[in-house]
């Protein structure tokens, strides 16, 4: 039967979140109930407050998540009650003409639960990016659930289910940094501290983090960066081109998701270089750019939808990495708090003080 828990609620554009009861019904064919073990507190969720993403409130907020299946649906064979699991909020279907052509990370027809949560007292809820995890259990399709080692802690496992996968997929799957590379990354929040460490592991020999905030640059260091530049006080597109022989990085990685800053990645690549974008843009915003300057300079100018991940291939390569001491995931968590502090954290979040909060349930 259907199960009350508490989850976390933006009931309308601006307001502040608040804890409501929510209706979790039972799993129908294709979906699975899934105990929420820890989620993290994602700029998109705030993004779902402001009503940046779209309009259909009230949103149950909270996508980053891991926990345990506790019910599946009929037909449901992939993983089962018990398992531990990631929740992603591309689930493949394996039919479009994207998976036909074996590239399923671009799958067109990606799916959710079909039914839906509600309030106590029946209102419809949007859950975000089709998860909805902050809550103490929430619905979701059975392959939004991809198991991974349950050695690994939940406070650490979420958050390959958005920033971290966004971050490092838009270096190695997207950018496709190779050995030796020269990478800038632009924004050192979650997102882009993770391209700094996904361009890490890909063996790039230079890796120049430039963000406003020392805070943020000292992260990047830690993660992998060999040079810091705070944009505040250097030109950024000056900084990447002196520290590559003048040429400009081989790839960078845009991880604001602002004109400005996306115009500062174009003109700071080497020829025929690659731009990724993998910072979220509001709908308003305009990139003006002379279109002789991108015929004339080559490359490629990509978007990275979720780093280009196939979760059944990439979470469980990166929980091994992180179990391995090669991915220091623990380096993403700046706090963890209790459900009821998410708007704390994201005031924290917009100050730049936290990396990622985590609610741990």
């Amino acid at each position: 039967m259907a199960q009350e828990v508490r989850g976390v609620i933006a009931p309308g554009k601006g307001e502040r979140v608040r804890i409501e009861t929510v209706t979790v019904p039972d799993p129908g064919p294709g979906e699975a109930v899934v105990r929420v073990q820890a989620c993290g507190v994602c700029h998109t969720d705030l993004h779902y407050r402001q009503g940046g993403i779209g309009e259909d409130f009230p949103y149950l907020l909270g996508h980053e998540a891991a926990g345990l299946v506790e019910e599946v649906g009929e037909g449901v064979t992939d993983v089962a009650p018990g398992d531990f699991v990631i929740l992603n909020w591309r689930a493949v279907c394996g039919r479009c003409r994207a998976c036909r052509r074996g590239r399923p990370w671009y799958c067109f027809d990606t799916h959710n639960a079909r039914q839906k949560m509600t309030t106590a007292g029946g209102t419809v809820l949007t859950p975000a990016l089709g998860i909805g995890a902050f809550a103490e259990k929430t619905l979701v399709a059975a392959g939004q659930c991809t198991k991974v080692d349950p050695s690994v802690p939940p406070s650490v496992a979420g958050l390959l289910g958005c920033g971290v996968m966004a971050g490092i997929g838009a270096a190695v799957n997207t950018g496709a940094v190779g050995r030796g590379d020269s990478v800038a990354v632009i924004g050192c929040g979650g997102v882009g501290n993770a391209a700094v460490a996904g361009a890490r592991l890909a063996g790039a020999a230079r890796i120049i983090a430039v963000d406003l905030d020392d805070r943020k640059l000292a992260t990047a260091s830690a993660l992998g960066a060999t040079h810091t530049v705070n944009s505040r006080s250097q030109d950024p597109v000056e900084a990447i081109r002196e520290l590559t022989g003048g040429h400009g990085a081989d790839v960078v990685i845009e991880a604001v998701g602002r004109p400005e800053t996306y115009r500062q990645a174009f003109y700071a690549r080497d020829l025929a270089g690659t731009v990724v974008l993998v910072g979220v843009p509001t709908p308003e915003m305009q990139l003006e750019i002379p279109l002789l300057d991108v015929f004339g300079r080559g490359g490629a100018l990509k978007s990275s939808w979720y780093g280009d991940c196939l979760p059944s291939r990439d979470f469980p390569m990166l929980v091994d990495l992180h179990l391995q001491g090669r991915l220091d995931l623990g380096a993403f968590v700046s706090e963890t708090i209790a459900l009821d502090e998410i708007e704390d954290a994201f005031t924290r979040m917009q100050a730049g003080d936290v990396l990622r909060s985590v609610v741990v349930m």
